[in-house]
C-alpha cells in the first residue's frame, strides 16, 4: 500500500472483488489535520445507503449485525470495515457475509481513506471513546452522516465542537443511547415531565456492574497486525501494554471514562432526559475510589456523583464490585417523586409494591426497529427532528458524565469517618449505602478513605466551570498531531 496513491486507492477500492484488506497508512501525509469534503450524493427513496463501520471488535460486531439485518428493510449495505487492528478483517468480513449475504468492498486501518470515498454515505462508529468526537468531526467535514457510540465525546469541549460541526455541514448524527429509540421509554419520560406523577425530586442513574480486576500487563511491542499509532490517535504517545486495548481501555484516563462513561451513559441519558430543559448541572461533586483490588486501572471502580439541576437532583451511582440492586435495580433508572417512585419505567405509589399503569400523554417519537434504523430513516429524510437521539442531546448526556470525573481528579483523599458536612438527606442515604456495599465486599472503612471531589460550579451557557482555571483546563485535552480536534467547527 505504501506505493499506492490516495487517488489510485479511491479509484480502485470499490472495484476489488470480494473485498480487499488495506493495512498500511504510510501514504497519509504526517501533517494531515482534517478531511476535505468528498463529493457526496443525494439519496433518493430507492437508493441503497452505503456505510462504513469503524471499530469492529466488540461493539462493532453489534453494528455489523444490526446493519446486515437491515439490508432489505432499510436498503443499506456495509461498504467498508475500518479498524487499526487488521487481524479482525477476515472474521468480520465473514460475519457480514453470514448475516447479510455479501462481503464489504474493502477493509482499511485508517478511517481517513474511507472518508475520502465518494461512494460512502455514512459512518457507524464503535471505536474506543477517545476517537468518538474526532472521527465524528472528520466524517461531517467529509460530507458523511454518522452514528456514534456512547459517549459521543471523551471530554466536554470536543463534544460541543462535534455538535457545531454536524450543524455546519448539515449532517445527520445519531447517538448510541438506544433507549431513546424505545417507545416505552419515550412514553415514560413524557409522563415524568407531564407532572401527572407529582413533583420530581431526584433523577437517579444506577450502574452496578461487577468488574473484575484487570491485573497488570507488562510493556511489550504491539502486535504486528495493530497500527498502534492509529489506535492511539488523539491520545498521548504511550508505551503499549495489553490493558491499553480491547475493552480495558475503558478504565484508563487517556482513552476511557470509566463505567460512568461506559454502561452508565445509557442511564445518565435517561436520567437527564427526564429533567425539564436539561443541559448541564449548576454544580457537581463526586465521591469515589478504587476498592477490592490494586491493578493497572486509573479510573475509580466505585463512585457516587451529586448534580444540582435546581428543583431536581441528579444522583448517579457506580459500583464495580459484586452487589445487590437498589429497589431491585442493578443497571437502570429510578425517578423519585413526592408521591412514589418510577423504577425502570413502572410507577410504584408510596407504600405500594405493585406498579400502576402510566397515564396516557402525548409525546414525540419516531417509530423504528433500532438506533441504526432510525438513523437510516433520517438520512433519507434529511430531518434532524426524525432522530430519536440527536447529537445535541448526546452532547449533554455525555458531558454530564464527564463533569464528576473532573471533580474526582481535582479532589483529595479523606477518611470515611467523619463525613464532611453539607450533604443533604438523599445524598447521605446514597453514601451510607455505598459504605455498606464496600463493607459487604470486605473493605475495611477504617483503613481506607475515598477521594472527595472538588465542587464544580457550572455556567451552562458557556459550558465552563466558574472561577476554576484548573478545572476548565480539563474540559479539553492536548491532542497529538495530526489527530487534532479543531478549536471551532
Amino acid at each position: 500500500m505504501a506505493n499506492v496513491t490516495r487517488r489510485t486507492f479511491l479509484g480502485s477500492s470499490l472495484a476489488a472483488a470480494g473485498g480487499g484488506f488495506l493495512t498500511s497508512t504510510d501514504n497519509v501525509a504526517k501533517g494531515f489535520a482534517g478531511i476535505q469534503k468528498s463529493i457526496g450524493r443525494p439519496l433518493g427513496a430507492n437508493d441503497r445507503i452505503r456505510v462504513g463501520v469503524a471499530g469492529i471488535r466488540s461493539m462493532g460486531w453489534n453494528h455489523i449485525v444490526a446493519l446486515a439485518k437491515l439490508k432489505e428493510s432499510s436498503n443499506v449495505e456495509i461498504l467498508c470495515l475500518i479498524d487499526p487492528d487488521s487481524s479482525m478483517f477476515e472474521s468480520r468480513s465473514q460475519l457480514c457475509e453470514e448475516r447479510g449475504g455479501y462481503r464489504p468492498a474493502y477493509c482499511v486501518q485508517d478511517v481517513r481513506y474511507a472518508l475520502e470515498d465518494r461512494h460512502l454515505d455514512g459512518l457507524s462508529i464503535a471505536t474506543p471513546n477517545h476517537w468518538h468526537a474526532l472521527m465524528t468531526i472528520w466524517a461531517c467535514q467529509a460530507g458523511k452522516d454518522v452514528l456514534v457510540e456512547k459517549p459521543m465525546s471523551h471530554n466536554v469541549r470536543e463534544g460541543r465542537i462535534a455538535v457545531e460541526t454536524a450543524r455546519k455541514y448539515k449532517r445527520i448524527v445519531q447517538h448510541g443511547t438506544q433507549r431513546r429509540c424505545e417507545r416505552g421509554w419515550a412514553h415514560a419520560i413524557a409522563v415524568v415531565k407531564s407532572g401527572k406523577l407529582g413533583k420530581l425530586k431526584i433523577a437517579r442513574g444506577i450502574c452496578y456492574r461487577d468488574r473484575p480486576s484487570i491485573g497488570w500487563k507488562p510493556h511489550t511491542q504491539p502486535p504486528k497486525e495493530l497500527d498502534y499509532n492509529l489506535w492511539l490517535g488523539p491520545a498521548p504517545e504511550m508505551p503499549f501494554h495489553g490493558n491499553r486495548v480491547h475493552y480495558n481501555w475503558h478504565w484508563l484516563w487517556e482513552t476511557g471514562n470509566g463505567d460512568i462513561g461506559n454502561q452508565g451513559v445509557h442511564q445518565m441519558d435517561v436520567a437527564s432526559w427526564g429533567i425539564h430543559g436539561c443541559k448541564l448541572p449548576r454544580s457537581v461533586i463526586s465521591i469515589a475510589g478504587t476498592y477490592g483490588y490494586n491493578d493497572q486501572r486509573t479510573i475509580p471502580n466505585t463512585q457516587v456523583a451529586f448534580m444540582d439541576f435546581g428543583d431536581v437532583q441528579l444522583i448517579f451511582e457506580v459500583r464495580g464490585l459484586p452487589t445487590e440492586g437498589y429497589l431491585g435495580t442493578t443497571v437502570g433508572n429510578i425517578f423519585h417523586f413526592e408521591e412514589g417512585d418510577m423504577i425502570e419505567g413502572g410507577f410504584f405509589p408510596k407504600g405500594s409494591s405493585q406498579a400502576v399503569p402510566l397515564p396516557e400523554v402525548d409525546f414525540d417519537f419516531t417509530p423504528c426497529a433500532d438506533k441504526h434504523d432510525n438513523w437510516l430513516q433520517a438520512m433519507r429524510s434529511r430531518k434532524v427532528s426524525d432522530l430519536n437521539a440527536d447529537i445535541l442531546e448526546a452532547h449533554y448526556s455525555s458531558a454530564i458524565g464527564h463533569l464528576p470525573l473532573i471533580s474526582h481528579r481535582l479532589g483529595g483523599k479523606v477518611p470515611f469517618d467523619p463525613r464532611p458536612e453539607g450533604f443533604n438527606e438523599a445524598q447521605i442515604e446514597t453514601i451510607e449505602r455505598m459504605e455498606q456495599h464496600l463493607v459487604a465486599n470486605g473493605v475495611d472503612l477504617k483503613d481506607n478513605g475515598y477521594t472527595l471531589g472538588r465542587t464544580l460550579i457550572i455556567d451552562d451557557r458557556s459550558e465552563t466551570i466558574v472561577g476554576d482555571p484548573e478545572a476548565n483546563a480539563m474540559l479539553t485535552r492536548h491532542y497529538r498531531p495530526p489527530f487534532v480536534v479543531p478549536d471551532q467547527a
